[in-house]
C-alpha cells in the first residue's frame, strides 16, 4: 500500500464530513474507545489541552501549539479539517504526520477497524494520538471536530479545556438555541481541570458554570478580564496588541475576531504556567509572531496576492462572517480604497439566509462553488443572495471566479475570497497562483 492508496482507503473506506456531511457524523464514543483501547489507550502517555468552539478553535489551538513549542515542548497538534493534505491535520511541531505512519496504522489495522464501520475522524483521531504516543511528545493540543460531549476526541483527560465561543453552527448536531449548543461544547469540561471560556453571553454563561459545578472543575471567563488594551493593523496580515504584561504584541493572525482569540490564548496561557508548564515571555511573543510558520497555519485572514491585495478566509457560518464582514467594509472604506470584490461559496449545511444577511453590500460578488459534494451549487447562491440585496455572477469553479474578479480589478481594488473552507482549499490549490510568504 502507497500513502495515496492509504489516503484512498480512508476516503472511500471511511464516511468523511468533510466532504458528504451529515451522513459522515456519528454520534457516541463507542467507536473512539473501542479503538483506543486497542491501541493500547495512547492518549495516557502525553499531556493534553483541549480546545472547542463554535469559531476560533483553529486559531487558538495553532498558537498555543506554537507558543509550546517555542518553549522547547516537543508539541503535538490536531486539528481539522485540512485545506490541501490530509497530513496538516496531524503535527508534531509543526511537521506533518510522517506518510509511513500513515501508511502502517492503515495496514496494522484494517481488519479490526473495519467490522466497527468506524467514521473518517474516528480512525484519524486514534492515528493522531498513536502518532503522538510514538514520537514521545511532551503535550498535544487537540481540537475538537464537532460539538464536544460526544465528539470522539472527548476521550482524553487533559490538563486544560478551552471553548472559544458559541454560535450557530452544525445545529442538526448540536441544537438549535445557544443554551443547548453550550451544553454540546460544555461536555469537554472534566473533574478537576480547569477550563477557559473565552467569549460568553446571558445565555451560554449559567450553562458553563452548571457544568464546570457539576464535575468540579475551575472555570475562567476570559472576557471578564480582558487583557488586550488596544491593537494596530501594521498591515493586513499583521496587528499589534498592547497589553500591560505585553507591550507591542505583534500577531501574525490580523483578522477583527482574533483580538478575542487573543485574549483566550493569554488567559489559557496563565493557567498553563500555574500548572506548571514552562513559558517565558519570550516564547510568548515568538508563539504569536510566527504562528503560521511555526505550525502551518493556512487560511486565516491570509493575505496571498498584493496588487490587487487578495485575501482569504476560513470563516464559514455567521458567527465568524461578521467579523469578517466588519474588517472588510473598514478596509474598503479608507481614503484611496477601491472597489471591494467577493469570491463566495458556501456547502449546502449551513444557515445560508443568516450569513448572507452579514455580507457587505457595497460589495461586487462573484458566486462559485468548491469541488466538494457539500458545495451549494452557485446559482442557488445567488438566487438566495438576492433576496438579501446583494448581487453578483455565478461561476462553475472557484478558479473561474477569482481569475475574473482578478482580471476585472484595479490594483487598489480587495479581493476577499471565503465563505467555505473548501473554497479556501480550491484556492490555495491553483495553478500558477502564487502564494504570499
Amino acid at each position: 500500500m502507497t500513502y495515496q492508496d492509504a489516503i484512498e482507503y480512508l476516503y472511500t473506506q471511511t464516511p468523511l464530513f468533510q466532504n458528504v456531511g451529515q451522513e459522515a457524523y456519528k454520534e457516541g464514543l463507542y467507536n473512539t474507545v473501542t479503538i483506543d483501547r486497542h491501541l493500547g489507550c495512547p492518549h495516557k502517555l502525553y499531556k493534553t489541552i483541549h480546545v472547542a468552539g463554535t469559531n476560533g478553535k483553529g486559531s487558538v489551538s495553532h498558537t498555543l501549539a506554537a507558543i509550546l513549542q517555542a518553549s522547547g515542548y516537543k508539541t503535538g497538534l490536531y486539528t481539522s479539517p485540512h485545506l490541501t493534505d490530509f497530513r496538516e491535520r496531524i503535527r508534531i511541531d509543526g511537521k506533518p504526520i510522517s506518510p509511513d505512519f500513515v501508511v502502517k496504522f492503515i495496514e496494522n489495522n484494517r481488519d479490526f477497524l473495519e467490522p466497527l464501520h468506524p467514521s473518517f475522524f474516528e480512525v484519524t483521531t486514534a492515528m493522531a494520538f498513536s502518532w503522538f504516543a510514538q514520537q514521545e511528545v511532551d503535550v498535544a493540543v487537540i481540537e475538537t471536530g464537532l460539538g464536544g460531549r460526544l465528539d470522539c476526541t472527548n476521550i482524553i483527560k487533559p490538563v486544560l479545556s478551552i471553548i472559544t465561543n458559541i454560535g450557530f453552527d452544525h445545529t442538526k448536531f448540536l441544537g438549535d438555541t445557544l443554551p443547548r449548543i453550550a451544553f454540546e461544547k460544555a461536555g469537554i469540561i472534566k473533574k478537576n481541570v480547569p477550563a477557559i471560556i473565552g467569549e460568553h453571553c446571558d445565555q451560554t454563561r449559567p450553562v458553563f458554570e452548571r457544568k464546570a459545578e457539576e464535575v468540579g472543575a475551575k472555570i475562567v471567563f476570559a472576557q471578564d478580564n480582558c487583557k488586550i488594551i488596544s491593537h494596530k493593523y501594521i498591515n493586513p496580515s499583521k496587528v499589534v496588541y498592547e497589553t500591560a504584561a505585553l507591550p507591542g504584541l505583534e500577531s501574525g493572525l490580523a483578522g477583527m475576531c482574533q483580538e478575542k482569540n487573543a485574549n483566550t490564548i493569554l488567559t489559557a496561557v496563565d493557567e498553563l504556567k500555574r500548572r506548571r508548564f514552562r513559558i517565558t515571555e519570550d516564547a510568548v511573543r515568538k508563539g504569536f509572531r510566527d504562528v503560521c510558520r511555526m505550525t502551518g497555519l493556512r487560511g486565516r485572514w491570509q493575505l496571498v496576492r498584493r496588487k490587487p491585495d487578495i485575501i482569504c478566509d476560513t470563516g464559514h457560518n455567521s458567527h465568524g462572517l461578521k467579523y469578517i464582514a466588519r474588517h472588510l467594509e473598514e478596509l474598503s472604506s479608507k481614503p484611496g480604497a477601491g472597489q471591494l470584490r467577493i469570491v463566495m461559496g458556501m456547502v449546502n449545511d449551513k444557515d445560508i439566509s443568516d450569513v448572507l444577511a452579514v455580507m457587505p453590500r457595497n460589495a461586487r460578488y462573484y458566486f462559485t462553488q468548491a469541488s466538494v459534494q457539500r458545495a451549494l451549487d452557485a446559482s442557488t447562491l445567488r438566487d438566495m443572495a438576492r433576496q438579501a440585496g446583494l448581487t453578483g455572477r455565478v461561476f462553475r469553479t472557484v478558479a473561474q471566479a477569482i481569475n475574473t474578479a482578478q482580471r476585472e480589478a484595479a490594483p487598489e481594488d480587495l479581493i476577499f475570497v471565503g465563505g467555505s473552507t473548501f473554497v479556501v482549499a480550491d484556492l490555495l490549490t491553483m495553478r500558477d497562483f502564487f502564494i504570499q510568504g
